[in-house]
């Protein structure tokens, strides 16, 4: 009977160590894939970040769920009754220094990740001073609209792109600098969501009165297309309130921004973003909507941008 039992827990072992990594072969991710836990690639530091503290906080949860699987094989192991004992296992109910344990090694575990969360959660927020760029975004029903409040077009407004039921808006920002976003809706609640930066940020009408921060930084590691969404249901077209992020190499966005400041000889007009990116003639990411494609039929036209009367595009 002890033989028995004494070759059966490696063979159990085995079994369980084959049926993981089968479980892990079956799962078709690369290695890459695996080490970050299911946490999806960003294009930003702050991305990173909150890739990191994802990833360490899932390896010290399995090793604490490891250590706990252990004890439980280890108790139904070891320590089941056997044939004729009809003796009771020493009791620990009232074990004062192993209670103070189990108490102390939780405490200890939610201090050191609410640490690393919160030194995260300041680096992924923080705003410092003299941003490189600077975006206001405002959300209205149903779509959006970004206006750059450092450059002007010759009639003396700021640079502004406002998406419509025919053209959805580029939010156009150099690669490798730091882009401060000052964002706020015209009526209700929107969210600012770029699935590729994996941050969002609700958008609020009024957000002084409601004492809410309405400005986040970033920067961006890689040129590329990317599309942005409203990730807060706001009404009959919220599905359909799509964005997209275009990003370009520092040469790239001035002559972008070059282009919007001056007025295109074919229409008399400040040159739209799709025009701008259209006459850089720089391939596949001058092309507008090269990610979210041609917008849906549908007038999307319940609400109003905060540049009221003004139609450069």
């Amino acid at each position: 009977m002890g033989l028995k039992e004494g070759t059966r827990v490696p063979r159990l072992v085995k079994v369980a160590g084959l049926i993981g990594l089968v479980g892990v072969a079956a799962t078709g991710c690369s290695t890459d894939e695996v080490l970050r836990f299911g946490w999806p690639k960003g294009i930003t530091p702050q991305a990173d970040a909150m890739r990191n503290l994802w990833t360490w906080s899932v390896i010290a949860a399995l090793a604490v769920g490891v250590i706990v699987w252990a004890l439980i094989f280890w108790s139904v192991a070891f320590h089941r009754k056997k044939k004729n004992d009809d003796e009771l296992p020493r009791q620990f109910q009232y074990n004062l220094p192993l209670e103070l344990l189990y108490t102390a090694i939780p405490f200890v575990m939610v201090v050191v990740l609410f640490f690393f969360t919160a030194t995260t959660q300041n680096k992924v927020l923080a705003t410092p001073a003299n941003p490189d760029e600077k975006v206001n975004v405002v959300a209205f029903q149903w779509n959006w609209e970004f206006n750059y409040p450092g450059y002007q077009t010759p009639d003396g407004q700021p640079v502004r792109t406002v998406g419509s039921s025919s053209e959805i808006p580029l939010l156009v920002i150099p690669v490798g600098e730091r882009v401060e976003y000052d964002i706020r809706s015209t009526d209700v609640i929107h969210s600012f969501f770029v699935p590729a930066w994996h941050f969002k940020r609700d958008t609020f009408p009024n957000p002084e009165k409601n004492d809410q921060n309405t400005k986040f930084q970033n920067t961006v590691e890689k040129e590329g297309s990317f599309v942005g969404r409203c990730a807060e249901l706001c009404g009959t077209y919220h599905s359909m309130m799509n964005f997209e992020v275009r990003a370009l190499s520092k040469d790239k966005f001035d002559r972008y921004m070059q282009l919007r400041t001056q007025v295109n000889p074919e229409t008399q007009r400040p040159y739209t973003a799709a025009e701008a990116l259209a006459e850089m003639n720089c391939g596949e990411l001058c092309t507008p909507h090269a990610v979210t494609g041609v917008p849906f039929n549908t007038d999307r036209t319940g609400g109003q941008p905060s540049g009221l009367g003004v139609s450069n595009n």
